[in-house]
Parts: C-alpha cells; sequence; structure tokens
C-alpha cells in the first residue's frame, strides 16, 4: 500500500480554507458555515471536528474530499505492518494530544495518520519531536485513537519488561511502599497494562504464569493462546499483589487458591475482570478472564445460528414449560445463548429469576441471584427460595449435581420454563448425564422440551481469504465423493488477523427438539446410541454435519471441522 501521497498544500495555487471549500463544493450554506466559526472561537475546536458533530458532514465524506481534493492517501491501520520504532520517535502524549500515529520511515521522512491533516501545528510539533520531515496520511479519528492505545501499550509492556530485567533489585516488593508508591513500582505499570492491552487485543483470558526463571504473559484470542513476552520472575510478588488488590483478595495468603472480581473501565468500556489465582511450585499463577459487558451480544440472530437453527430454537422457548438445556465445553458460549434466550423471554407479563455463579451480566427486568456457598445459598437451596417467588421462568447457571437437578425437573413439570447448562460433549449425552445423576427416565421424559449443544469455531478472516480446490483427503473427511470438484476457503495470513488466517468466531449448534419418539426412548432407554439415533432421525444435525456445512458456505476451515471432531471423539 502507498502511504502518505499528498499535495504541498503551500504550493496549491488558490489554496482555500475548509469551510470555503466546503461551502463551493456544496456540503454546507454560508450561514452553517458562520455558526461554525462562532462555536470554534467559543471553544476552540477544530473547524472540521465541529462540521461532524453538528452533523453537516460525515466524518467519511470530510475524509473522502480531503483525499480527493487535497491528495491525501486514506489508509487502513489494520492493513499495514506498523514500524514500532517509528511509532517510538514520538511521545505518547504528543500523538493522543493530536490524534495522530507514526506508521513508517521512508526516504528520510516519517509518514504519520491522521484524521485532521490540516492541522499545520501538529504537523510541525512532530517533525521537531522526531527530527524528521512529515507525510500525512488519512484515517478516521476512532480508528486512530485505538491503533495509539494498541501500538503504545506494546511498546511500554516490552520496556517495562527490559526494565524489570536490568533494575529488578530496587523494584521488588518492598513493604514499606504506600500504596500510592507501589501503584508507580514498574511492576505494578506492568500488569495495569497487560489489562488494558488485552482488553484492547479482544482477549477473553490472560495467563499470567510464573516459571523457575521467568514470567510467562500469554492471551487467549478467539480461542487460542499466544505468548506476548516474558518477564523476569523477581517481581511477581508485587505484581501478585496489584491483582489481589484490585480484587479484594487476601494479599498475605498464597498457600490456598483464590478468586476475586475486577470492575474496571478501559476505553470508556465497563469491563468484568473474574480473577483465579492458583499456587503452584513455581509461584502464584493468575487468569483473569475478560468479559466486557458493554458489547455483550444478546441477540440470537447474531450467534450465528442458521434458519433451520432458529426455527428449532423458537420453536423450543415458545412452549410455556419445560426443561431447556444448553451444553458444551467451558467457554463455548453456553451462557450468552441462554442470555439470548432470556432477551426474548423477557416480557413485562414474565417474572424471571435467575440463580447464576456468579451472574455474569446484568439484565433490566430480571431478578438475578449471586450463588454464595459460604453464606449457605448454593443452587439448591436458591432454587427452593426462587420457587416461592412466584416465577414463570427460570435460569439456573448450571446443574452441578442430583439435587439440583431433581428440582429443576420438578419445577418443569409444575408449569415453570427451566433454563439450565450442562457439560457434555453433545446434545443426546445431557440425557444420559442426568440419568445417571439419578433422574428417572418417567421424569425427564415428560420435563425435557429441547437442548442446544454447542462450539465457537474459529471464521475465517475476510482481508485474507483465498479459495483452493479440496484434495481427495479433505474430501474423504466430509465424506464427500473424491470425484466431485469442492472447493474450500481458508486464510493466508495478514496483518489483520496477526497471520493467524482467522478474525473472530461464530457458534456452531447440534439442537434437539423433543418429540413423541424421543420421549418413548428416553422412558424406554438410557443407551446413548439409541438416543442419538433416534434424534437424528427426528431432525437433529450433529455437531460435524452443522461445522462441514460452515465449511462449505466459507465461514470456516477444514482445520476447525477436525478440531471440533477430535473433541466429541
Amino acid at each position: 500500500m502507498t502511504l502518505g501521497v499528498r499535495i504541498d498544500l503551500n504550493k496549491v495555487e488558490n489554496r482555500k480554507k475548509l469551510g470555503d471549500m466546503l461551502v463551493e463544493l456544496g456540503y454546507i450554506e454560508y450561514d452553517q458555515l458562520n455558526v461554525a466559526l462562532k462555536k470554534q472561537k467559543i471553544t476552540g475546536k477544530r473547524l472540521g471536528e465541529i462540521f461532524i458533530e453538528e452533523k453537516l458532514i460525515s466524518e467519511n465524506d470530510l475524509l473522502g474530499l480531503l483525499e480527493v481534493q487535497l491528495g491525501f492517501q486514506r489508509v487502513y491501520i489494520d492493513m499495514i505492518n506498523v514500524d514500532m520504532n517509528a511509532v517510538t520517535s514520538i511521545p505518547e502524549g504528543l500523538a493522543r494530544k493530536y490524534n495522530l500515529l507514526p506508521l513508517k520511515f521512508r526516504d528520510n521522512e516519517l509518514i504519520v495518520v491522521m484524521n485532521d491533516p490540516l492541522n499545520i501545528i501538529a504537523e510541525e510539533d512532530v517533525s521537531i519531536a522526531s527530527g524528521y520531515k512529515v507525510k500525512i496520511a488519512l484515517s478516521p479519528k476512532e480508528e486512530i485513537r485505538n491503533a495509539i492505545s494498541k501500538y503504545y501499550s506494546e511498546d511500554y509492556m516490552k520496556k517495562t519488561a527490559e526494565e524489570l530485567k536490568t533494575n529488578y533489585k530496587e523494584i521488588i516488593e518492598n513493604e514499606d511502599l504506600t500504596e500510592e508508591e507501589m501503584k508507580n513500582t514498574p511492576a505494578v505499570k506492568l500488569i495495569d497494562t497487560i489489562i488494558e492491552n488485552a482488553v484492547r487485543n479482544k482477549a477473553s483470558d490472560i495467563h499470567i504464569e510464573p516459571f523457575v526463571d521467568k514470567i510467562t504473559i500469554r492471551y487467549r484470542v478467539d480461542g487460542q493462546l499466544k505468548k506476548q513476552f516474558d518477564s523476569p520472575k523477581e517481581p511477581l510478588g508485587t505484581m501478585i499483589t496489584r491483582i489481589k488488590i484490585l480484587g479484594a483478595m487476601d494479599i498475605a495468603e498464597k498457600r490456598i487458591p483464590q478468586d476475586g472480581r475486577i470492575f474496571i473501565n478501559i476505553d470508556g468500556k465497563e469491563m468484568d475482570l473474574r480473577v483465579s489465582i492458583l499456587p503452584t511450585v513455581n509461584g502464584e499463577k493468575v487468569v483473569i478472564r475478560i468479559l466486557d459487558r458493554t458489547s455483550f451480544v444478546l441477540d440470537k440472530y447474531s450467534l450465528g445460528f442458521t434458519e433451520e437453527d432458529l426455527k428449532k430454537v423458537n420453536s423450543i422457548i415458545n412452549k410455556p414449560y419445560g426443561i431447556i438445556l444448553v451444553t458444551g465445553p467451558t467457554g463455548s458460549g453456553k451462557t450468552t445463548t441462554l442470555y439470548s434466550i432470556m432477551k426474548d423471554l423477557n416480557k413485562e407479563i414474565s417474572n424471571i429469576i435467575t440463580i447464576e455463579d456468579p451472574v455474569e451480566y446484568t439484565m433490566d427486568g430480571i431478578n438475578q441471584v449471586n450463588v454464595n456457598v459460604k453464606a449457605g445459598l448454593t443452587f439448591a437451596n436458591g432454587l427452593r427460595s426462587i420457587l416461592r417467588q412466584d416465577p414463570d421462568i427460570i435460569m439456573i447457571g448450571e446443574i452441578r449435581d442430583e439435587e439440583t437437578a431433581e428440582i429443576a425437573i420438578r419445577s418443569a413439570i409444575t408449569g415453570h420454563l427451566v433454563l439450565s447448562t450442562l457439560h457434555t460433549n453433545d446434545a443426546p449425552s445431557s440425557i444420559v448425564r442426568l440419568i445417571d445423576m439419578g433422574i428417572a427416565p418417567y421424569l425427564l421424559a415428560s420435563s425435557l422440551t429441547g437442548i442446544i449443544s454447542q462450539r465457537l469455531v474459529r471464521k475465517i478472516c475476510t482481508s485474507c481469504c483465498e479459495s483452493y480446490e479440496a484434495n481427495d483427503y479433505e474430501k474423504s473427511i466430509m465424506g464427500i465423493d473424491k470425484d466431485k470438484d469442492i472447493y474450500l476457503k481458508k486464510g493466508k495470513g495478514c496483518i489483520k488477523c496477526s497471520g493467524t488466517g482467522y478474525k473472530g468466531r461464530m457458534g456452531i449448534y447440534e439442537i434437539i427438539n423433543i418429540d413423541k419418539d424421543l420421549r418413548e426412548v428416553i422412558y424406554k432407554s438410557s443407551n446413548l446410541e439409541d438416543i442419538k439415533k433416534c434424534a437424528i432421525n427426528s431432525g437433529m444435525k450433529t455437531l460435524f454435519n452443522s461445522t462441514k456445512q460452515a465449511v462449505l458456505r466459507g465461514d470456516t476451515t477444514l482445520e476447525e471441522l477436525m478440531r471440533i471432531t477430535l473433541l466429541n471423539e
């Protein structure tokens, strides 16, 4: 991609100011320009920013105008291999002040992306700070702001890790430090930056792992763990103490596991962090689960359900009573599916009560209860109390034992709609699991209305997606005749997907809508194969076949199909 192509504004004949140019091109009227100029005198804001705020022109149209009329090149930062040496050539404060980001050096010039390329003062300040002549490229304001946070935090983490390696003796945990002094130690700043950077990289989990002579930091992105960097071992105590303080845990206790919760605002987003600390032979290991409370998807139409899946789900949830189960391994999106169902069921005429461990997202109109085992509030005890609250719909975070299962089943039989989750490999296994827990087959047959088993698969990156012809081995995996021509898709890897070929995830589902035939099989037999055969005959599409369809549609890859298949073996 060509960057920084621009004409010399000082040499443009009859150069016009931005406002005059917009009037001349018919974007705004003179009276609108005069109002904006008066507002500029009062607020000190840039004129282009005022035009956008007043909705006189969209940011996209303004950038297009600057590109076409004045010759600035528009770029997409995610598609560029940003040079960290260029980034660090100017201070972060200067980058944030003018909302700009250095991209790379070329021909003794520094290419800088801005959303306001007519800000001559910003251009001069960058030139003075970096010592280079500046060439300007264009990008939207929010895209630049996010990139500043991403690249400067990565640089900070690497620099801090290096500082810890060389000066750790001066920054090892000191019991005499005040809380304010502790906040300013490099180890504590590193923890704060690790969390912020994980959020900006859309990680679901942070792993801080102590080994013999180092600490390894890894993020889980799109279901895959990826190493970020290593830090020296010595400041581990300060780092763990910082996390314990944030999570309201016991900083003196290092012998037993601890759990905590942190609420934090990052880039205007309310984040809910679930912290788990586990003592290992090399020190305390930390895993932080990241929940973005502002971007939680509650629309089941956005979760990856096909039209056929949605018909089945809607049929199941529209029944007035019974028990609906969502199954799958940890991290497969069960909670998201449950909440999306509750959103559909959340009406003024219904009393919905949940009991969860813990409540992951709060919803208006729904009464949510946190399990508190220490206080004696278990799933079973809480469920008994909920039944005295005149509920229409009950959501149980997880069925973990026979007692909870028994109460849930009897609640469904007595006219309540019950939603819950189980950890099983597929939908038919849920039936066998409940029978193994001690639930009588006749009770299960009369109460169970539907089961949704699910997995999350990685989606092919749309920026580097390419087609290829499937070979005989790949066709055999999918059960396709080797003489048939089949074209599949995969991502070759690009900057936007960090070279993985994948970007984002989607749900894959196996849905059983319990019918008369299945009820009869459940009542007569607890054999998994009999139940599975009957479910398929009743219209269940297996996880394998659902994933296969996603592969043939070009949504995901054969690699993901094989991963799902191996998990279910």
